[in-house]
């Protein structure tokens, strides 16, 4: 008698990164793949995933199946991987119900951002979700294409769920980060992944709002004027505050490690730029909104952060189509 030891897997977002992850967890030949593709389905659905890696080399990925929403899939998946923008995030885990059975689905989840995981908790009290921060650089220059530099890491953990066993969340954190490693990516298996989560957040909550405002590259940003660089600073540590106040240990020597790794780095521009530069919606919510809400309820002094999050709100506003001019 036959047996299978497929491992079905759902990517639920095809963007640059979740492109890259196919491409990773495709090269396990065990993996049976079904991509949710919307802006780029035609493409991928006649000529598949073309990647160029700077690390990697060049390669094609031929999913086993090409969906444009998850309930077209018709089944449940061992993972679902969630690697879609962080736009309305409430909304999806509606969309995913349809593939996911609590008892065997291990939710997935890499994005910006925190609080990501609330919507999924709430919707699925039952699945297992792991939580990922990803630092790949990777763009699409045109559908299903997909370039990537040598960027590459990425810091997993569980978002730990008292209702199941332990040692069943670890062996399905430790089956899918076998896939990653048989997909030869960076990565770590950390404890607590909450603490890259924020870190990334102070990272982001900076850079990516800032050079999304002014239109600047991060290094004439931190130029442009003598009170541009201690604006930063205060802006990250406001938002270490609300972390430490949400008991995830930052320290405020992170702010200066941040600005000084920036600088070390060729000036860059950021993802919500690129959104904004194209009149896209803007990962608003995520990135700021979530810290904010945190920082009243708790209390933090966050004037910077507030200030900034509400005219991002407004910019935001323009390109949800929701504002009448």
């Amino acid at each position: 008698m036959a047996t299978t030891n497929h491992i079905d897997v759902l990517l639920f977002g095809l963007g640059a990164i979740g492109s890259f992850y196919a491409f990773i967890l495709s090269r396990n030949k065990n993996v049976r793949l079904t991509v949710v593709a919307r802006s780029n389905y035609d493409a991928v659905r006649a000529r598949g995933i073309s990647i160029t890696s700077e690390n990697h080399g060049e390669h094609k990925v031929t999913p086993y199946n090409v969906v444009k929403t998850p309930a077209e899939a018709g089944s449940t998946f061992d993972y679902v991987v969630c690697a879609h923008k962080a736009i309305d995030q409430a909304a999806v885990p509606r969309q995913l119900a349809p593939v996911v059975d609590e008892e065997k689905t291990t939710i997935v989840i890499i994005q910006n951002g925190v609080g990501n995981e609330e919507p999924f908790r709430e919707a699925f009290p039952d699945a297992t979700i792991l939580s990922c921060v990803t630092w790949v650089g990777a763009s699409q220059p045109q559908p299903g294409v997909i370039a990537h530099t040598k960027s590459e890491d990425m810091q997993i953990g569980l978002f730990p769920n008292a209702s199941i066993d332990e040692s069943l969340e670890k062996e399905r954190l430790d089956r899918f980060a076998s896939l990653l490693t048989q997909g030869k990516t960076v990565f770590q298996v950390v404890p607590n992944v909450q603490v890259q989560r924020w870190e990334k957040v102070v990272w982001n909550a900076a850079w990516n709002s800032l050079t999304t405002l002014t239109m600047l590259d991060t290094h004439s940003w931190l130029k442009s004027s003598p009170t541009a660089t201690p604006l930063t600073r205060r802006l990250m540590h406001e938002v270490i505050n609300v972390a430490k106040k949400c008991d995830v240990p930052l320290e405020h020597t992170l702010a200066d490690r941040l600005i000084d790794k920036i600088l070390a780095m060729h000036p860059i521009g950021s993802s919500m730029q690129v959104d904004a530069k194209n009149g896209r919606p803007m990962e608003v919510e995520i990135i700021l909104g979530y810290p904010v809400r945190k920082g009243k309820e708790l209390g933090v002094g966050i004037p910077t952060l507030e200030t900034i999050y509400v005219i991002l709100t407004g910019m935001n506003q323009r390109f949800l189509g929701q504002t009448t001019l």
